[in-house]
């Protein structure tokens, strides 16, 4: 009887937990961005290092360049530096193509992304730093919608928005709704204060506010944008800076968040003040980053114990989970019809294998998360 009353405390408390992280606490969040912070917008004309790290993409490397130096911005303020991490198709080749125009190229052996940017960073001028990476197209106005928000004293560092398009050039209407939640998130933690991180291949900050980065970092969207943070500053996303990047194969996807929420593990090791009283959005950070963390293993409790509840139900929670997982597991054969519901519950039963694995970050170098994306490259240009 003990065991059971066991079972069934520890399968409330776990499955309280995971119905709070995916929806009591964006409920809260939504509740609690009614009282908006504002950006206090004003363009002018700041000088801009474009910092683009690449290896192995000849196949974007021209297309980006050219999207970069189409930007609506002065060319005068405007410095582009390229660095070829380790390549070994054309891709450093291609970029030298462009240096009649202004394109700074250097290279330096394999030494990942991070070091990739560390160099990138010592020989930058701009009083601003943009990020971003290889594969994903610039909207033209990105750039100056992301320098007006440093109009705002209080802005540190601005993130833009990523879309997803599909084959057609339409926004990906499969890979949207996780995308379209986890946006909806940033955008209403955006309006309180701050986001806890930026998007990959499209944020700008401060220079003065930049530092290097450790050897190994695989999420300097975090860690840098973090920094800003941390002095003072607010870190905010810029909904009409875009970047557009098509849709990839759930298989990257998981490699991608492999990568990312082992990401997270080295920044709670870097800044573990973020976990006190110095971090002013620590109810947001643990509710939303360490949360996720946690949210396999509180899924893995609520299963095992689900087995040894009392009476009926064990076999109705069973009976549900196991119908839960079959969707998952039968997605790719089943009708287009059923799969509005089915591929939704396959892409969170993956994600959350990927947070998972997520966790041999603890004992495995950091170098084992960068893995070989689409066109066989690294993932460098990942979002």
């Amino acid at each position: 009887m003990k065991f059971m009353n066991l079972a069934a405390v520890l399968f409330l408390a776990s499955a309280a937990f995971v119905v709070y992280t995916l929806f009591g606490y964006p409920i809260l969040l939504g509740l609690a961005a009614r009282r908006e912070r504002p950006v206090r917008r004003r363009f002018e004309e700041r000088s801009v290092s474009v910092l683009l790290p690449v290896r192995n993409g000849e196949a974007w490397i021209r297309a980006k360049l050219e999207s970069i130096l189409s930007l609506d911005y002065p060319s005068a303020l405007l410095e582009i530096l390229v660095i070829s991490d380790g390549s070994t198709d054309r891709t450093e080749a291609f970029a030298r193509e462009f240096e009649s125009r202004g394109v700074r190229v250097f290279s330096i052996p394999p030494s990942g992304k991070a070091i990739a940017l560390n160099t990138l960073m010592e020989q930058a001028s701009g009083e601003i730093l943009f990020f971003t990476d290889v594969r994903q197209r610039l909207e033209r106005e990105s750039l100056k919608n992301l320098i007006a928000c440093f109009g705002d004293p209080e802005v540190g560092a601005v993130s833009g928005e990523l879309v997803i398009l599909d084959a057609s050039g339409q926004e990906d209407s499969h890979v949207g709704l996780y995308w379209k939640y986890e946006k909806g998130i940033r955008k209403r933690l955006s309006r309180i204060d701050s986001l806890p991180g930026a998007t990959g291949c499209i944020y700008a900050m401060r220079r003065a506010l930049a530092a290097p980065l450790p050897p190994g970092c695989l999420l300097d969207d975090v860690h840098l944008p973090m920094l800003a943070f941390l002095a003072g500053y607010r870190l905010v996303l810029e909904e009409s800076a875009k970047a557009f990047d098509v849709s990839t194969t759930l298989d990257t996807e998981f490699r991608r968040k492999v990568r990312t929420q082992a990401g997270v593990y080295q920044i709670l090791f870097a800044f573990p003040q973020l976990l006190g009283p110095a971090n002013r959005m620590w109810f947001h950070f643990v509710s939303h980053k360490v949360a996720r963390l946690l949210l396999p293993l509180a899924i893995l409790i609520a299963t095992v114990s689900s087995f040894a509840l009392p009476g009926n139900w064990a076999r109705t929670v069973v009976v549900g989970e196991a119908l839960f997982y079959l969707l998952a597991l039968c997605d790719p054969w089943l009708p287009r019809s059923v799969r509005r519901i089915s591929s939704p519950v396959r892409t969170f039963v993956i994600l959350m294998l990927a947070t998972l694995c997520a966790s041999s970050i603890l004992i495995v170098p950091a170098s084992r998360f960068w893995s070989t994306s689409t066109g066989g490259t690294t993932e460098h240009p990942g979002r």
